[in-house]
């Protein structure tokens, strides 16, 4: 008995035991734009100028942005910089091991990103928008940047000029698990220079470029759940008919 109410109360407390191992910082929700077209389109021109410099999307064909409601020659002329062509996949130059010498960390594919970045404090979109607002100024980082989401990140703020340069404000605290020891609570930010967008416009660019990554971890999602909807319809049908034929079969038997 004792052993059954031990397991019980560890089930119960399992998810709050996760996440105070996680710690980390709190994840702010991330606004869904993947029905708003022109918010897509946004985030794929943020995604090809920010992003895939670095980093790839192996997975995903330009062509594929045609769904987005761009057409090929927009395409081209505009989310095409290199002698890449529409059905190419969105892959870069730049070698893995030259990658690993430059930043000491090959810097990953992003196709699947926003799925592989989910865990019990949130989902991938979640962590997405909140690493790429909570970017702060530290100079004691070899790239000058630090972030309260990843600690000690090696990738640099590729938005500071959208965002501009801020830096965090920590008060300290005595450890509410140790007295003996302090922490430092993040209090803020503060706004150094200016950025190219507000603060407002900001946060809705870094949704566009978030709902875009969301769209291209899986872009038959949408298709996807439409034939689910069918599917159970008729399986919902189907059901229906084979009682009813049983029925018919047994009758004369029962």
């Amino acid at each position: 008995m004792n052993l059954m109410k031990k397991l019980i109360a560890t089930l119960v407390l399992l998810p709050g035991l996760v996440l105070a191992s996680e710690g980390g910082f709190p994840l702010d929700k991330a606004p869904d734009h993947t029905k708003d077209l022109a918010a897509m389109q946004n985030g794929a021109k943020l995604f090809v100028n920010y992003c895939l410099n670095c980093h790839s999307a192996s997975a995903l064909r330009y062509n594929k942005l045609q769904d987005l409601g761009l057409t090929e020659e927009q395409i081209k002329n505009n989310l095409l910089f290199t002698s890449d062509k529409v059905g190419n996949m969105m892959t870069i130059a730049m070698a893995p091991k030259d990658a690993k010498e430059w930043f000491g960390a090959a810097p990953p594919d992003l196709s699947v990103i926003a799925r592989a970045k989910a865990s019990s404090a949130g989902p991938g979109p979640d962590w997405l928008y909140t690493y790429l607002r909570t970017y702060y100024k530290d100079d004691t980082r070899a790239t000058g940047w630090n972030n309260l989401t990843y600690p000690n990140v090696a990738m640099p703020h590729v938005l500071w000029e959208l965002q501009g340069i801020r830096e965090a404000k920590f008060v300290e605290e005595k450890d509410p698990h140790d007295a003996s020891k302090v922490i430092h609570k993040f209090a803020g930010f503060e706004q150094v220079t200016p950025g190219k967008l507000t603060a407002l416009e900001y946060d809705k660019s870094v949704a566009d470029l978030v709902s875009f990554m969301t769209w291209m971890a899986e872009p038959a999602q949408d298709t996807r759940k439409r034939l689910g909807v069918w599917v159970l319809m008729f399986l919902g049908v189907f059901i229906v008919i084979t009682w009813r034929l049983n029925a018919s079969y047994w009758k004369d038997i029962k």
